[in-house]
Parts: C-alpha cells; sequence; structure tokens
C-alpha cells in the first residue's frame, strides 16, 4: 500500500486550497456540485462499468452500449434530471454514442436552421426521445469542402416534395456517428436543385428507419461503415454509410429558417439573415474547445498522480529510488501539459461568452463580429485538438511501459480522441481560414477599419513591427505585459511577412496556396496569442481560495514561455526577442517547473474526476497501483484457463516434431 501513502503525501504538500481550485476549474460552485453529484452517482452505479469493454466483440461492445444508453435515459427520466444534469450524466458515462450527435448536432441544427413551426414540430419529439437524429453532411467524397457534396434534393412541384438522391458513389453520405444502426431521422445536406438550377447546399430532414419495425425506408441502403482505430474507443458508435435512391420528402422538411421554396417552386429569402447559420457552427466549435481540456486535463491527471507514485533509478541512502516526477525530464514534458490543461479550459469559457455574444447580435441583425467569432473559433477548435492529441500521446509516453496496456486508460483517451482533429473541419484547414481572415485584417489596416476583438492588437501594427523585448533578467518574463507583448509582436510580424509575400504574386490565390504552410504558421501565432491572452484576462478576475491565483499565474507562466520555447524560431527570425533573451526565458521556465512540482498532485486533483471517468489504473486516486495492475491482468479472457484455446490443434503437434528432431 506505498502507493496509497505516498499520494497522501503529496497532498499535504499543496500551498493552496484545492477546493476554491475545483470551484475556478469548474467555473462556478453551482456547477462543481451538479458535475461532482453527477459524476459520482454515475461512478456508483454498476450498470455503467467500463472495465471490460475493451474485451468484448464489436458486436457485444456495440449491444453493450445501446444498453447503457438506454439505462442513462431511463434514469435521467426517474430522476428528473435537468437539461445541464443530464448533459452531465452522458458526460460521466464516457461512451461515445449515438445520444452525442442526437443532443450535440440534430437538436442544435433544428434550432438553429429549422422555421418556428419546424422547431415547434420536430423538438418535441427528439427532446423526448420519440425520434433519434443524427447529422448527414460528410460524404466518401467531400468532408471539409461542403461546397463539393454531391447528394441532390431536387424539388418536383408535381407533387410538392424533395426527390433525395445520391447520383454518385463518392456521394454517398460516410461517417454521421448514430447513423449506421440507430438513428431514425438526420438532417442531411444536399444540393437544392430547382426546375434544372442548382442553388447549392441545403439541409434536409430526412426519415431514414421506420417507427415501427427500424427497417430502412424504401430507397434507403444504409449500415455501419466498420471498425475504427483502437479496441472499445470510437467503436461504441455506429459511424454511418447512407445513399439515396430518389427518396421522397415533403417540401416543409426543407430547413427554411433562413430561405424557403415555395408551393409554386419558387426560392425565397426569409427575413431572417443567412448569418445566423454560423450560429450553430460557433457553439458546436466553442464545445470542442471545452471538450479538449476535458481529454487533456484527464491525460495529464493520469500521467502526474502514476509520475509521482513510479519510482525508477536514483537509489538514495535510504534505499528508495527516486520518483519518476522529480527528473527534470519527466517535468519539462508533463507540466507544460499541466498548464495547456488549464489554458484550454479558461479559453474554453471565454468561447461559451463569445458564442452568447455572437448569438444576442445575430438576432440583432448585428453582423459585425461574425467574421472574427468564425475565425476565432475555427482556429481554436484547430489549436487545441491538435494540441490535446498529441498531448495525450506524450502522456501515455509519460508512463512508460505501463501506459501502453489498455487498462492506463490511456491508449483508449487517445482513440477516443483523435478524431476530433477531422470532425467539424479538418485542422489544417481550419488554420487556413484563419490565415484568410488575418490577410484581410492586415490590408485595412491604415483605412480606417479598426480591427476588432482578437485581432484589436493588429491596431497598433506600427508600434509591433519596431517594438523589442524589454527584457534584461529571467524573472522579468514573469511580467504579463513582458510576455503579451512578445506574443503580439511575433503574430503582427508573422502575419505582415506573410501578406507581403503574398502581394508579390499577380495571382492571389496561387500565392495562397504557395505560401499555405507559412500562413499555417501565422495562424498559430495568432491562435496562441487569444490562448495567452484569454488566461492573463482569468487572472485578472477575482479568484477566491488561498493561493489559488498564485498558481494559475505560475501555471500561465509556464504554458506561455513553453510555447515560446517550443516556437523559438518565430520569435528570433521575427526579431521579437534576441537569442539571450531566449535563454533567459529557460532558465525561468526551469525554475517554475520547480515552483508546480509541489503542488502537481493537488492541481490535477482540481479536476474532480472520480476513478471511474478517468478509468485508469496508473491514475487512481489512492496511487495503489501495482496491486491493480496485477489484478487487471487477470481479467482478460485470455486468463480463462491454464492451457489456451488452440493449444492441441497449434502448440502440441510443434512441440512432439521439435521431441522427434532433438531424437535425432
Amino acid at each position: 500500500m506505498a502507493g496509497v501513502d505516498h499520494l497522501a503525501s503529496e497532498r499535504s504538500k499543496a500551498q493552496f486550497n484545492v477546493e476554491e481550485m475545483k470551484v475556478v476549474w469548474a467555473g462556478s460552485r453551482h456547477t462543481l456540485e451538479v458535475s461532482d453529484r453527477i459524476s459520482r452517482l454515475v461512478a456508483s452505479d454498476p450498470a455503467f462499468r467500463k472495465d471490460t469493454r475493451t474485451m468484448l466483440s464489436r458486436k457485444d461492445l456495440f449491444r453493450n452500449t445501446l444498453r447503457k444508453a438506454a439505462y442513462a435515459w431511463k434514469r435521467i427520466i426517474e430522476l428528473r434530471l435537468s437539461e445541464e444534469e443530464a448533459a452531465e450524466l452522458r458526460f460521466y458515462v464516457d461512451e461515445p454514442a449515438f445520444m452525442d450527435l442526437h443532443w450535440g448536432m440534430f437538436i442544435p441544427t433544428i434550432k438553429g436552421q429549422g422555421t418556428e413551426e419546424q422547431r415547434q414540430k420536430w423538438l418535441p419529439l427528439a427532446y423526448k426521445m420519440k425520434i433519434i437524429g443524427c447529422y448527414a453532411q460528410t460524404e466518401l467524397g467531400h468532408g471539409s469542402n461542403v461546397q463539393g457534396l454531391e447528394t441532390t434534393a431536387t424539388f418536383d412541384p408535381q407533387t410538392d416534395e424533395f426527390i433525395i438522391h445520391s447520383p454518385t458513389l463518392t456521394s454517398s453520405k460516410w461517417w454521421p456517428g448514430g447513423l449506421g444502426k440507430v438513428s431514425t431521422h438526420a438532417v442531411v445536406y444536399a444540393r437544392l436543385i430547382i426546375d434544372s438550377q442548382d442553388y447549392g447546399v441545403n439541409g434536409f430532414i430526412v426519415q431514414l428507419r421506420s417507427l415501427d419495425d427500424h427497417l430502412p425506408l424504401p430507397g434507403i441502403t444504409i449500415g455501419d461503415i466498420g471498425m475504427k482505430f483502437g479496441s472499445g474507443a470510437y467503436n461504441t458508435m455506429d459511424n454511418g454509410v447512407l445513399r439515396f435512391d430518389h427518396v421522397r420528402i415533403p417540401r416543409d422538411q426543407m430547413l427554411m429558417r433562413v430561405s424557403q421554396v415555395t408551393r409554386e417552386g419558387k426560392l425565397v429569402q426569409s427575413n431572417v439573415p443567412w448569418q445566423l447559420v454560423y450560429g450553430t457552427m460557433v457553439y458546436v466549435r466553442q464545445k470542442i474547445v471545452s471538450d479538449a481540456s476535458c481529454a487533456l486535463s484527464r491525460a495529464v491527471c493520469i500521467a502526474t498522480r502514476y509520475s509521482a507514485v513510479r519510482r525508477q533509478f536514483g537509489l538514495q541512502s535510504s534505499g528508495i529510488e527516486t520518483q519518476v516526477i522529480d527528473y527534470k525530464t519527466q517535468q519539462s514534458r508533463l507540466f507544460p501539459l499541466l498548464a495547456s490543461a488549464y489554458a484550454f479550459r479558461f479559453v474554453g469559457e471565454w468561447l461559451k461568452w463569445l458564442y452568447l455574444d455572437v448569438n444576442q447580435r445575430l438576432q440583432a441583425s448585428d453582423f459585425s463580429t461574425l467574421p472574427e467569432a468564425h475565425a476565432c473559433t475555427a482556429g481554436l477548435k484547430s489549436l487545441t485538438t491538435s494540441a490535446t492529441a498529441d498531448g495525450i500521446e506524450e502522456c501515455r509516453k509519460l508512463c512508460g511501459g505501463h501506459g501502453y496496456l489498455c487498462s492506463s486508460g490511456l491508449p483508449e483517451l487517445f482513440a477516443v480522441y483523435i478524431p476530433a482533429c477531422t470532425y467539424e473541419g479538418d485542422n489544417v484547414v481550419l488554420l487556413l481560414q484563419v490565415a484568410r481572415f488575418l490577410m484581410k485584417t492586415v490590408s485595412q489596416l491604415g483605412s480606417g477599419k479598426e480591427p476588432v476583438g482578437t485581432t484589436v492588437y493588429m491596431g497598433r501594427v506600427e508600434q509591433l513591427m519596431q517594438c523589442h523585448c524589454a527584457v534584461q533578467k529571467a524573472e522579468d518574463w514573469l511580467k504579463p505585459s513582458v510576455i503579451l507583448e512578445a506574443f503580439e509582436a511575433r503574430s503582427m510580424r508573422m502575419s505582415v511577412a506573410s501578406a507581403q509575400n503574398l502581394a508579390k504574386f499577380d495571382d492571389p490565390e496561387e500565392g495562397f496556396l504557395e505560401l499555405s504552410a507559412d500562413l499555417v504558421q501565422a495562424a498559430v501565432a495568432h491562435c496562441q496569442l487569444i490562448v495567452v491572452s484569454k488566461f492573463i484576462e482569468k487572472l485578472q478576475q477575482d479568484i477566491p481560495g488561498k493561493g489559488v491565483k498564485g498558481q494559475l499565474e505560475i501555471l500561465y507562466n509556464i504554458y506561455a514561455l513553453f510555447i515560446l520555447h517550443k516556437h523559438l524560431g518565430d520569435f528570433l527570425s521575427s526579431g521579437c526577442i534576441t537569442p539571450k533573451q531566449a535563454s533567459l526565458a529557460n532558465v525561468q521556465l526551469r525554475s517554475l517547473y520547480s515552483q508546480v512540482r509541489p503542488n502537481a498532485i493537488a492541481l490535477v486533483d482540481a479536476f474532480n474526476y472520480t476513478d471511474h471517468y478517468l478509468g485508469s489504473v496508473l491514475g487512481r486516486y489512492d496511487g495503489n497501483v501495482y496491486p491493480k495492475l496485477y489484478e487487471e491482468a487477470w481479467k482478460d479472457p485470455l486468463n480463462d484457463s491454464a492451457v489456451p484455446d488452440g493449444y492441441h490443434e497449434y502448440i502440441q503437434p510443434m512441440l512432439k516434431q521439435q521431441l522427434r528432431n532433438a531424437r535425432l
């Protein structure tokens, strides 16, 4: 039980109020209370057990997911949970399932793009789970390029219907979660065709399966696309393939909040601005950023606890080996990820505010902040999901060989999370969208059109192009104003340099393609600046609790200086800092690692994750790792018998053959 005593000792070192840090992480005391109550409710219910998930066949795995989803819905109704509480319960069940797309995409899309009549018709059915929906946009041949989708919706004025059709193999809907085996309905994106004229992509509500026997309706070919990366992982989700053979739907099942097709076959614009469609996109992407902080913090929690339990080398006079977490090589890889988890949490909070602000402005027909908000959410989705996917894998490696076991929780977490780098926009494509926005902003400088929101710093272009970092000693890097100016100057200079290089091309699109790698890096610099600036804004708030703000300041400095270290070439080549100042930043970074070390376990305890949610023997709260690893090994079906299946058919004949050869 040495591990138990060891983590208790680690917790006693905390230099801040852990309970108050839990509130900061959760966002409010109310949110913490709800989260804590629901997570423990799930953890204490054996029906939500998940430790055998990686040992199940695909069919058993999927059936088990259906059972959990149905049971979760039953508990939501029995306990009369609020929408907030129900969302928390689904989160802590921790199993990708059709529910995710029903609540996360199908319902929000109808809310955002349906008319009042359509919302009144479809949402009550969806909220009561009388229909189950998914989001069918991506096709076999097109994902990020939505305008290239091939599925057609042709209006038939004779019957007042749309004919949904898949004209090619590549027009098959491919990947939608919940589509393969469960969904009864889908929001299907197809090209609107009226009188042989193509009016671009629109959304349509299409019933896929009978509500009586669940069989596919006539003209619909539908199924699962097969096993994905990992063991259990995302294979609990029925990602699907869907083809239409001239399927007819009523005209009023086109989502018509923005544009409508009349009975006579005329396309008319409503008085609702088309920009409202972006509200759903902003909502989904801000949710993805929040999910990134959850996934990264989960991996970091596992790696931090295990790094404190694990001892290797460095035998001391007491005969005890050194804790892995005390090695500087471990700290330099682990603590920046810890800081990133907190940084992504806070920028996620800000994105929630941004979504509400943008939505209010859209309702009032104020579109002034929409381009900036679109670029911002696209860039942060890309930045945080890429960093989180890489961070989870780094945490696995930080756990050594045992991190490769499924019982560590890390291989499955990685396999579940990495699709986030692709869905809702490929990460590189999204950064190129950010780059276009930055190039447009730079081109308008000096025109009287002032930059807004996260680009407001570009209004100081002359100052940022000429400023020199004032750092003279390592401690100067602890000043938020110094760090912020360095990040602003780096982003400004990279954007201006890219704009100047683009101007050398006669064809701007040719230039954009040629310089795309540089433009992506300029977009990354801008997005990292956003994270740094929002972390600073968080520190400027009233943060209660003994020592809490001090710990957050340390984490902020680690995040910023680690990014500076990682992208040192950008800072040096653009002249933002000198090599000497870069060296001082590294000195300060090493010092900051030492300051985090006594608080590391308490900082991951503040995530308030139950052992059930973590799903990791290595990340157990009590630190009792090795007995549990040994215990888990014997649960594997291969250990059901001492002599394996196949011994008599394959192993025994080989052994007997070897014995006969030996006698020769």
